[in-house]
């Protein structure tokens, strides 16, 4: 059989069963969508696996590999830094996640707007969409790059982004995060199996996993051999990370999308620990490309990747890699797309075009802005290679919002003068200090704490927010998803309620959830030392100690895997 773009037919073949197979689970599952809660929080039904698979499925991404291996061909183990930059913070994922599904909000410029005002929300949608687009943009092109690598040039990457495009917004603008948390499942197997199939055939040229020892020298396996990585760079790194991840706007679905509060801790904490695993496995790829391939240059490391695919494995796994690529574009880009649409309709068009329309015009708005919110991905993958560059600082920009998201929860006095003056602050610093030469752990030293303290002076020199807002706010941090009762009761509006089953049966004469262990330690930091009791705060503590001993677990793997055949 001669080859179809430069694939065997039967790799052609899988490929295209997997494009069928994931389009028909999103167009059934778009049936389910009846309102804008469907079509952005999906109606919050989703049970724990679905939310760990959508964690894990949209954070891991095939061109992540790519440079994790190519950074491994290079600095050796110490390469899975890159993508483990945030495996310090994953603990926090378990104690920061319940926060979102109590706020009931939809989006994170909910958040903002409802917190600090109408312009914060407004200024922080306006970034986080064209942080989405160019997400969306650079997920293209590099996967794009490496599709048309693996065909041998015989399929171009602008036709592949096309097609793929074609599959996932056909079920995504119909079935919107249903859609795309329906297909995670399937996403998420394929994300494996481009993490770890590529392991027992490297093995097997080789001669085994001790025999990377024969070939490599001992430095290679140190997870600090290379002077970049040293524990004051990964502190900072840490720090950094903790501080923005929680104003990431694809995290307000991530954390707050499931059906309890435990389905969220347990879907953000562990798909992302799923991560940090299958990074590591990229890794060892890149060890077993220095041991097969050596003496390709730093331009061309990345190469190290594909070069494994196309020559050590039989044919129809290249067209299952294949599929995998695209199943890392698609896991993205559906998710993106909605959370984007759902930014624009809820705190662009509802807030300054039309605020009282029915359900139905919603929808169709929301619709439409996620096309757009994909268009414009791709008009910059295609035409504006150079702004990509440019809008990398948008990236570090959105990070600056963690400061006052982490003083809204922990601060009642935190007001709309701190947000501006923190985010100007943090901003401007990093600007400067990038301009004057400074390493990256030293900005991070520098703008985060006067972020902080930026934020806290201007608080407090300037008049609260209104005490009714107030409020309202702390009301729903402190009302566990099954207690909504209490919300009504009080006439809290509640953006989205979404399902109410984190607790069977609520008895209103027993104690409050939160005083049988369902307390938040972020939302009560500050009178902790009044509050405190482990049987208050049970399920964060224990989630959070079993979640490091998850994070510790997998660095010491990473250190016994490498002194295997040493």
């Amino acid at each position: 059989m001669s080859d179809v773009f430069g694939l065997n037919p039967i790799d052609l073949g899988v490929i295209v069963l997997y494009l069928a197979g994931v389009t028909f689970i999103g167009l059934r599952s778009s049936k389910k969508v009846k309102d804008t809660g469907d079509f952005f929080m999906g109606g919050r039904k989703f049970g724990k696996l679905l939310m760990v698979a959508k964690a894990f499925a949209v954070g891991t991404r095939a061109d992540q590999a790519v440079a994790v291996t190519g950074a491994s061909y290079s600095r050796g183990l110490a390469g899975v830094w890159i993508q483990w930059l945030y495996i310090f913070s994953t603990p926090f994922f378990w104690i920061v996640s319940p926060i979102y599904r109590r706020l009931r909000y939809v989006t994170t410029g909910d958040f903002f707007e409802r917190r600090f005002g109408k312009a914060a929300g407004a200024i922080y949608t306006a970034m986080a969409i064209l942080y989405f687009s160019v997400t969306i943009a650079t997920v293209f092109r590099a996967i794009g790059t490496t599709i048309e690598a693996l065909t041998q040039g015989q399929l171009s990457g602008n036709v592949a982004i096309l097609i793929t495009t074609a599959v996932f917004v056909s079920y995504s603008v119909s079935g919107g995060l249903v859609a795309a948390v329906s297909t995670k499942l399937l996403q998420s197997a394929m994300l494996l199996i481009l993490s770890l199939i590529l392991i027992p055939f490297a093995m097997a040229k080789l001669g085994g996993f001790g025999s990377l020892h024969d070939v490599l020298a001992p430095a290679m396996f140190s997870l600090f051999a290379n002077k970049e990585i040293t524990f004051f760079f990964v502190s900072m790194v840490t720090v950094n990370a903790l501080v923005g991840v929680v104003a990431l706007p694809h995290h307000m679905a991530i954390g707050g999308a499931g059906k309890s509060e435990m389905g969220c801790r347990t879907g953000w904490t562990y798909g992302n620990i799923t991560k940090r695993f299958v990074t590591l496995a990229w890794a060892f790829v890149g060890l077993f490309g220095i041991a097969l391939y050596p003496g390709l240059a730093d331009s061309a490391r990345e190469q190290a990747f594909g070069m494994m695919v196309l020559e050590l494995l039989p044919v129809g796994l290249v067209g299952l890699m294949v599929a995998a690529m695209v199943a890392s574009i698609m896991a993205v880009c559906d998710a993106y797309m909605v959370d984007g649409s759902a930014l624009f309709t809820r705190n662009i068009y509802k807030a300054y075009v039309s605020k009282d329309k029915g359900e139905e015009h919603y929808l169709m708005v929301a619709r439409w802005s996620s096309i757009l919110v994909v268009a414009l991905g791709i008009a910059i993958a295609f035409g504006l290679a150079n702004v990509i560059e440019g809008l990398k600082i948008l990236w570090t920009i959105m990070a600056f919002m963690g400061i006052p998201f982490w003083m809204a929860i922990c601060w009642r006095k935190s007001n709309r003068y701190g947000f501006w003056v923190s985010v100007i602050v943090a901003t401007g610093l990093y600007l400067y200090t990038d301009y004057i030469g400074w390493t990256y752990p030293a900005r991070v030293a520098l703008y985060v704490p006067a972020g902080f303290v930026s934020f806290i002076i201007a608080s407090l020199l300037t008049k609260p927010e209104p005490e009714e807002n107030l409020n309202a706010f702390y009301m729903l941090l402190h009302t566990p998803v099954g207690e909504e009762y209490k919300l009504h009761e009080a006439g809290v509006e509640i953006i989205h309620e979404g399902a109410q089953v984190d607790v069977a049966a609520v008895d209103r004469n027993e104690e409050s959830l939160e005083e049988r262990g369902h307390s938040l330690l972020l939302v009560d930091l500050l009178s902790l030392h009044k509050k405190f009791s482990f049987k208050r705060y049970r399920v964060d503590l224990l989630g959070f100690a079993a979640a490091w001993g998850l994070v510790i677990g997998i660095i010491l793997m990473a250190i016994l895997l490498a002194k295997i055949g040493a």
